[in-house]
């Protein structure tokens, strides 16, 4: 059988993929009038239905992982580029990594506790540390909440949940001894350097001329660029032996910093093209994805394990969202807090690569990771609606969904 007849063995579920990625903005706009639920959440709820453990017209493998992996990786590219770091530098960022500090000393205390391998106790405190930047960002950018003071507490906590996770990730589950693992770190990070120093110098007039004349013709200077950026910094990080997490999220900086010199109206072309690779295509596709590998029988086999779900899930409420909301700033509502906190705690993309790191390692069993990976998914699909019914509650009425409820100075 050749490469091509390999990897297009399934070709059902090559269709049913697009197809359930399809459906999920349908089913959250018919039940938009009595529940905000972003579509990723029926991405993975139909994922887990057409998957083996439910329907079974769905496999595992082939192309339709290759494309996961893309999706995966630009999931972090759009979560880098959003990110905005002149919007985080002072009190939004000291207080985000305050409480990330915070929820490592819980979640290193918690997994001392309940685990006998230092390692695995290691690993347990890494799972609920963790922030799904790049599934909240495109949730509160839909909302409406991005350019606002909250938007910025909400990036600037899931940057530090995300980016610090998988710099401990590179250091303490790759393998490697700490002192390899930091010498390797050491070299992405001159090159991540390099990078973002290039991107910082203005660009020549013949590239804003070229990036002009292709932005709606077949050329398409700008976006094979930025692919291109992406595609890099993924093959450096993985060279490096290091998870692609963190060279397709640092891409995603790079990228941002790169467009700085072009005008605003062409930016908005390149980032709505961007978002249409994105979201459109990639992204979907992880995310229904990791519902057809959820492994669902091994919850529902054993009522123990099905009960860790709700204990992991508390836990990320408890570790990662209580520091986020307690140490927010003093003019934020109790429902803000609580709303930033529910934000701080969704996770879902490193938990998979955590426990599928140890997994692989013999450090946990399927079914633990199962419980862990299933938390994650409750966390997606739970944390983010009740932080926006949170959100608008306390929006005064009649106000708008990008209208400032508290005043940046104050911060």
């Amino acid at each position: 059988m050749s490469t091509a007849s390999a990897l297009l063995d399934q070709p059902e579920t090559l269709v049913l993929i697009p197809a359930a990625a399809l459906a999920a903005p349908l089913l959250a706009d018919r039940v938009q009038r009595w529940l905000a639920v972003p579509s990723l959440v029926f991405e993975l709820a139909l994922g887990v239905l057409i998957g083996p453990d439910v329907l079974g017209w769905a496999r595992t493998g082939g192309l339709s992982e290759v494309f996961s992996q893309f999706g995966l990786a630009m999931l972090m590219f759009m979560a880098g580029y959003e990110v905005e770091f002149v919007r985080l530098r002072g009190t939004p960022l000291r207080r985000a990594l305050t409480a990330w500090g915070v929820s490592v000393a819980l979640a290193l205390g918690i997994g001392a506790l309940v685990n006998h391998s230092a390692l695995t106790g290691v690993f347990t405190g890494l799972v609920l540390t963790t922030t799904a930047l790049g599934t909240v960002l495109p949730i509160i950018r839909d909302s409406g909440e991005l350019p606002t003071p909250f938007g910025s507490l909400v990036m600037a906590t899931g940057a530090v949940g995300e980016f610090g996770p998988i710099i401990a990730v590179a250091l303490l589950l790759s393998g490697d001894s700490p002192g390899r693992a930091a010498v390797v770190l050491l070299v992405f990070g001159v090159m991540a350097g390099v990078a973002l120093a290039y991107a910082r110098l203005h660009r020549p007039p013949w590239m804003i001329r070229l990036i002009r004349a292709t932005l709606r013709t077949s050329g398409q200077f700008a976006v094979r660029g930025l692919i291109l950026v992406l595609a890099a910094m993924v093959a450096a990080a993985v060279w490096l032996d290091l998870d692609m997490l963190l060279g397709a999220f640092t891409a995603g900086i790079v990228a941002n910093l790169m467009l700085s010199d072009v005008s605003e109206p062409t930016a908005e072309v390149i980032d709505a093209k961007l978002e249409g690779i994105g979201f459109g295509f990639l992204v979907p596709v992880f995310f229904v994805y990791s519902g057809i590998t959820f492994d669902l029988k091994s919850l529902l086999n054993d009522p123990g394990t099905l009960l860790l779900v709700p204990l992991f899930l508390l836990l990320l409420a408890a570790v990662r969202g209580g520091p986020a909301g307690l140490l927010a700033p003093p003019g934020l509502s109790r429902r803000d807090r609580t709303a930033l906190g529910l934000y701080a705690a969704t996770a879902l993309p490193l938990i998979v690569v955590i426990t599928t790191i140890e997994e692989q390692d013999g450090h946990l069993k399927s079914s633990t990771a199962a419980a862990l990976v299933g938390a994650g998914m409750l966390s997606v699909l739970l944390f983010p609606l009740l932080a926006g019914r949170l959100r608008g509650a306390a929006r005064p009425p009649g106000a708008r969904p990008d209208e400032p409820r508290v005043r940046a100075e104050s911060w």
